[in-house]
């Protein structure tokens, strides 16, 4: 199905340049795909593609998704932009090759999320991204791979502040998270693709993405699962991303030229701390009693959970342990130098303005 607008709000770039400057590696009638395009983030994506004047997009959806933030974004999309939505299955390598004919750059944005089990996450996170990257090898117009990872690969097991050089984990499945396992495993396929296969690729690993539309809090802050909310992070700060600022950079990491094969994370600026966080929730959305816990105390909390679930031979699933608090709860600042210097990326949406935004809408 075509889409093809014919009002827009949009000022559109393409309407007063043939091409885009010499820094993209496509010009404006380049072919573009963006899987997950129906989600919080991809329909960000598909917006900030349509607004820089890329005017031929493809946006793989599965059968299931609700594609009202797709159509809301589709409504405002400029004149002579052409998006095709598809409908499909990312597990169907002919769904794949379909989506990717004639592709030049994908952003690869469906995940498994919701997956609690290991073989569903990487079902839904490996096997799919491999059919992609092998349906993209098939196009002679193919010039780069965008895979959306996350913060949850990082171990954060030295360094004080988390960057682009800090370790991944090594043994993921350990941590009992099936999500943080299919992400490391989805990034080094990846990484094996463009090894192996010369495949263009740039990973772009969002912190803590928020905004209308994800309206929980992080589990960074803390845990509400035992009937009262478990503050764990304290002054910790935390790696939050509006989400029309991640999409703006997820948009620039597949257009940059230069930059193949690099890792960028995404943060905002003036992030604020646990704490500072929590405060400004119950103030603006809901008060509810929590209860602060010491780092030291939830860090030994933590060991003799995982001791006691390796006692219990797995009776007790490790669903705390350090591994787990060094990622979410260990004190630690954040940079996105890099993706500022190497992309030119800023933050269009302040933090005291995302915030703002985040909190009327719930």
């Amino acid at each position: 199905m075509s889409h093809k607008p014919q009002n827009s709000n949009f000022t559109s770039t393409a309407d007063r340049d043939s091409a885009p400057n010499g820094d993209a590696i496509i010009g404006f009638d380049g072919k573009i795909l963006i899987t997950g395009a129906g989600g919080f983030i991809g329909a960000r994506v598909v917006g900030a593609l349509l607004e820089r004047g890329f005017r031929d997009l493809t946006c793989l959806v599965r059968p299931s998704t609700n594609t009202s933030r797709l159509e809301a974004v589709l409504a405002d999309a400029p004149s002579g932009a052409t998006v095709t939505l598809i409908k499909g299955n990312l597990l169907s390598p002919e769904d794949c090759a379909r989506a990717a004919k004639d592709v030049a750059v994908i952003y690869h944005l469906a995940a498994g999320r919701g997956e609690k089990s290991f073989p569903d996450a990487f079902m839904n996170s490996v096997v799919t991204t491999r059919n992609l990257l092998d349906a993209a090898r098939q196009e002679t117009s193919f010039r780069r791979f965008v895979n959306i990872s996350s913060f949850a690969v990082y171990t954060n097991d030295h360094k004080s502040t988390l960057d682009e050089s800090c370790s991944v984990e090594g043994r993921p499945e350990i941590r009992g998270d099936a999500y943080c396992f299919a992400k490391v495993k989805q990034d080094e396929l990846v990484t094996d693709y463009g090894r192996r296969f010369g495949l263009p690729y740039v990973i772009v690993r969002p912190g803590y993405v928020y905004g209308p539309g994800n309206l929980g809090i992080t589990g960074r802050v803390g845990i509400g699962t035992f009937g009262i909310f478990l503050h764990l992070g304290g002054s910790n700060t935390i790696p939050f991303t509006y989400v029309d600022n991640c999409a703006e950079a997820i948009a620039l990491a597949g257009l940059k030229r230069g930059i193949d094969g690099e890792v960028f994370n995404v943060v905002d600026d003036d992030l604020l701390s646990s704490r500072r966080f929590l405060r400004l929730y119950k103030k603006n959305v809901r008060r509810f009693r929590s209860i602060y816990v010491p780092h030291a105390v939830s860090y030994l909390l933590c060991y003799m959970w995982e001791r006691y679930s390796e006692w219990s031979e797995g009776q007790l699933p490790s669903a705390f342990n350090r591994p787990k608090w060094r990622a979410f709860w260990k004190k630690t600042s954040y940079s996105n130098k890099k993706l500022k210097e190497r992309i030119g990326w800023e933050p269009r949406v302040s933090m005291a303005e995302g915030l703002n935004r985040y909190f009327s809408a719930q």
